[in-house]
């Protein structure tokens, strides 16, 4: 039944979700697993939010709104989108372009001993990193975090001019938590995540949204606003930016955005990894180069380039203590609206990985169920 024939019933949806990224589709799968009757709208013209994959005109899989790279050290959401998708087990490798070398990013023994021409031991490295680093009574930005752990050298080689281009601001004006996010090691791991599962989606990630939305009516190039006020529903589920659902009545949540510029070359590898970061050259902060991340075999290969930028799509939630205070705003706004459920990334102004935003939504459906029965017991693995 298409939503046209549903609404023309008299009877409204149980649900109707705005977005069918992670968050809104996965909550659809599992609303409508409990025998809910929900419909997605989508303002872009395609299921999959940020991590729809597409073939480009060479026939090569890409990632057209920058690689997302799968990782999790939640069984339960590994297991949980296992219902949807094979696996190919991929660990992610990045390198970062420094003083004309590649060397590995995070900071490991292998890059420290690269960089100064050394040929340090873990222990000794470890000397080494707190021989550089600087005390900070209190670390409350980025640049605290690093020159306490690294020291300053080590800090402008790769974080600095990458920080500035990524966000617009130096480091200093940037709460802790942004480079925190990435670890330094006195081991040799090379690898950009250590988490227990770390994959890609078999088939893509568009055949894992489809598999999920599998029964599910989506209508997508449609804006919630237009239809809201024409389709029955008891409760709405919002995925988007939890500002403009409020018509941005406190003013905009400050975000990073990106412009992306894709290329094919006819070689069959462009780059030795998926990832090359340029921390302190060029305007693009890094370039990807998909058959490394999706294991395609194809005679030639395309990448992409990530230019940040102020305005466009929001990517980012810029993470200052001011912007955190105007989320608070709109988030008692939102705990208001006891008929609306805001999920996801955009709705909560927070950098979420995708696993982590598989298991909100996961947590939300349940607690949205409750005290209904529990949802259908998993099954096998689509393909």
């Amino acid at each position: 039944m298409n939503p046209a024939d549903q609404t023309a019933t008299g009877e409204p949806y149980d649900y109707l979700i705005v977005g069918a990224g992670f968050a809104g589709s996965v909550l659809a799968e599992r609303l409508h697993a409990a025998g809910k009757r929900v419909l997605i709208v989508e303002r872009r013209e395609h299921i999959g939010g940020n991590a729809y994959d597409t073939y480009d005109d060479a026939g090569v899989l890409i990632h057209p709104y920058g690689p997302h790279i799968f990782h999790t050290n939640s069984a339960d959401v590994f297991g949980y989108l296992s219902r949807f998708t094979e696996w190919r087990p991929y660990e992610h490798r990045v390198l970062a372009s420094v003083e004309g070398q590649l060397v590995p990013m995070p900071i490991n023994l292998d890059t420290v001993n690269a960089l100064y021409g050394l040929n340090l031991t873990s222990f000794e490295l470890e000397s080494f990193f707190a021989s550089r680093a600087e005390p900070v009574e209190q670390v409350r930005t980025s640049e605290d975090v690093v020159v306490s752990k690294v020291g300053r050298d080590l800090y402008r080689k790769f974080f600095q001019g990458y920080t500035r281009k990524q966000w617009g601001l130096d480091p200093s004006e940037l709460d802790a938590s942004v480079t925190a996010r990435v670890p330094t090691r006195t081991t040799r791991d090379d690898r950009y995540f250590t988490d227990t599962y770390q994959a890609m989606p078999k088939h893509g990630y568009t055949r894992l949204f489809q598999n999920l939305l599998r029964g599910i009516p989506v209508l997508v190039n449609t804006d919630y606003r237009e239809v809201i006020g024409v389709i029955p529903h008891r409760h709405l589920i919002y995925t988007g930016p939890v500002d403009a659902f409020f018509d941005h009545c406190y003013g905009r949540l400050p975000y990073r955005s990106l412009r992306f510029q894709h290329e094919t070359h006819p070689t069959e590898q462009f780059q030795p990894t998926g990832t090359v970061n340029y921390p302190n050259d060029y305007a693009y902060t890094r370039v990807s180069e998909f058959k490394h991340i999706t294991g395609q075999e194809h005679a030639q290969t395309s990448v992409v380039y990530e230019f940040p930028q102020a305005e466009g799509d929001p990517y980012y939630p810029v993470p200052r203590p001011e912007n955190a205070e105007l989320y608070r705003r709109y988030e008692a706004l939102a705990r208001a609206r006891t008929d609306v459920t805001f999920v996801g990334r955009l709705a909560t102004y927070r950098y979420y990985n995708m696993d982590q935003v598989v298991a909100q939504a996961l947590a939300t459906a349940r607690r949205l169920l409750q005290p209904e029965a529990p949802l259908t017991a998993p099954g096998a693995a689509a393909t």
